[in-house]
């Protein structure tokens, strides 16, 4: 290993694929594939399954498929095709020229059906669903053999020849595989292949079939027909891999997939169900898909989180075996760290409170200087104008204050980052008590400099007040003030624990002109505040609109802490 090159961490799943390349097992090959169903948008769990095929096609040399498996075209749409894509791509993926559907292969699994029933290994069976479902038995006890179990070969190809055009209404028929109605296996016993669905468009093949086939059947042979070598899925999959094998065992493909089952993810603070991000959605509880409080790959790419660091984020929880709740803490640490060496600095007040530099010369104008990043000189300075009038932070004044305040009081001194010390002389107010303006003085020989005699320990950010841009910034937190929402023990529907907190947006804040130009998607560390991205959708002809990425240390620790104490 030379210098530059970075150690590749270990994981079961690697153990295995070492392994096969030592036997010289698929000779040699890695081929992976991200199968996603495109019915919905993808999330943060998926976002694993795609690092982990793609990273692993990638450190093997191997190669990767993008793979829709479109064998539901009731639930899916080709918008969910695009934005599937453009989540994958925006990831740092590229599935080349590897861009399959499973209804690319509907011909192929009509016939390899068909073999099935000239084996003897499939049957049409007449029973309704509530029946097959009655027949199928429990955990506990074997089920019954269906009454067309035993239908002649010959009569079962005519059948499903007739399902094909469409002489029969969905539900009346479908096509199940003949396996084992004893099996302690419950997808053993006697699985349905194909259905019925008349009236449908298929996003990919129109209306050009009425029968469709199975996730367990279509899976197994679209890996096969691919030459994929692992096939990587998660835990709820490893009752399935004994039917998965038995299909390629009983029917001539090309090459045999070893399914290898990994642990889904499960973050904390969050819901990753697609049944329950809808009712979220439609129910108005967020407002959309992207709505930057979703665990959405497009939520989280509108709240401003990076690509890398959700790959980052990926590869520190690890792949294992074991189901486990991982801390939305290790996220916000991924894309916090992301940030401090990548975001360039700027100031914005939120909440404004006006100041007159009562001593400065009134018509005057400055340009202070300051670095773009304190730690990295390559990423330049830029220009900050300095007048008589700028706002500063409320919540960096107090009149009255404890000692260790280290902020502004009446009769105090601190410091304007990258300009001068100032102290507040005297206080104004509004007919209601509240505090509208500060009168203040400055000390002209402070820039660059401390001043001659005393000491100022705090440092608090400003904006000119005749320069600074308006600017609407939206504060946005973890969607669910509960860990688990929707495992929670007290009983209470997932919803009953939204954060009430999850968004607060601020529509009279100002930020320095430099960021006039700043292009939707832009990333910044507001100094003294957090990190903020230029929100790609409501900012626009002129008008400013700031999504909260993540503040710059995380407060919800404390807050746990507290809870647990």
């Amino acid at each position: 290993m030379t210098n530059t090159e970075v150690p590749t961490p270990s994981n079961f799943i690697r153990n295995i694929i070492d392994a096969d390349l030592k036997a010289n097992k698929n000779e040699g090959r890695v081929h992976t594939r991200f199968p996603p169903e495109p019915n919905g948008y993808l999330h943060i769990g998926h976002a694993k399954s795609i690092c982990l095929n793609f990273g692993i096609a990638l450190d093997y040399q191997g190669q990767c498929n993008l793979r829709f498996d479109d064998t539901n075209p009731h639930k899916e749409n080709i918008e969910y095709v695009e934005a599937i894509k453009q989540d994958v791509r925006w990831l740092g993926f590229d599935w080349e020229d590897r861009l399959y559907f499973a209804s690319d292969y509907f011909q192929q699994l009509y016939d390899y059906a068909v073999a099935l029933i000239k084996k003897g290994k499939a049957y049409v069976c007449d029973l309704t669903a509530d029946q097959i479902r009655e027949y199928r038995g429990t955990l506990t006890e074997p089920g019954k053999d269906s009454p067309y179990r035993e239908r002649p070969v010959e009569e079962n190809l005519d059948l499903f020849g007739r399902m094909r055009a469409g002489e029969f209404p969905d539900g009346s028929r479908v096509l199940r595989a003949r396996i084992d109605m004893a099996s302690p296996n419950m997808n053993m016993r006697d699985p349905t292949i194909y259905r019925i669905r008349h009236g449908i468009v298929h996003h990919q093949t129109g209306e050009q079939w009425c029968i469709y086939p199975m996730y367990d059947f279509t899976h197994c042979l679209s890996d096969a027909i691919e030459g994929i070598t692992h096939s990587l899925c998660t835990l709820e999959f490893e009752d399935h891999r004994p039917l998965y094998d038995w299909f390629l065992d009983e029917l001539e493909t090309p090459c045999h997939p070893r399914q290898i089952e990994f642990s889904r993810l499960s973050l904390q603070y969050t819901v990753t169900s697609k049944r329950k991000l809808t009712e979220l959605v439609e129910e108005g509880y967020v407002h959309g898909w992207d709505d930057p409080r979703m665990p959405t790959i497009a939520g989280l790419r509108r709240r401003g989180y990076t690509p890398a660091s959700i790959r980052d984020f990926c590869e520190r929880i690890g792949v294992t075996k074991a189901d486990n709740m991982v801390e939305m803490g290790v996220l916000e640490s991924c894309i916090r760290e992301d940030l401090d060496r990548h975001a360039p600095r700027r100031m914005a007040v939120l909440h404004p409170l006006k100041i007159v530099i009562e001593n400065y010369p009134e018509g005057r104008v400055e340009e202070l200087e300051a670095a773009n990043h304190p730690k990295d000189e390559a990423m330049g300075r830029r220009k900050l104008p300095f007048c008589r009038e700028i706002y500063i932070d409320a919540n960096d004044f107090r009149e009255q204050a404890p000692r260790k305040y280290k902020r502004l009081v009446t009769g105090g001194e601190v410091r304007l980052r990258n300009a001068y010390v100032i102290r507040c002389d005297e206080v104004i107010k509004d007919g209601h008590g509240e505090i509208i303006e500060l009168r203040c003085s400055y000390d002209p020989a402070t820039l660059g400099a401390n001043p001659e005699g005393r000491k100022v320990k705090g440092v608090i950010h400003w904006v000119s007040a005749h320069h600074g841009l308006h600017a609407e910034v939206r504060l946005y937190d973890r969607l669910f003030n509960h860990p688990t929402p929707d495992a929670a023990k007290d009983g209470k529907d997932f919803k009953e624990h939204l954060n009430p907190d999850s968004l607060h947006t601020l529509t009279r804040c100002f930020v320095e002109p430099g960021l006039a130009g700043a292009a939707p998607g832009a990333r910044f560390q507001f100094e003294r505040e957090g990190y903020f991205c230029v929100d790609t959708e409501d900012s626009a002809g002129g008008k400013l609109v700031f999504n909260r990425i993540v503040g710059l240390r995380d407060t919800w620790a404390k807050i746990e802490n507290q809870q647990r104490g």
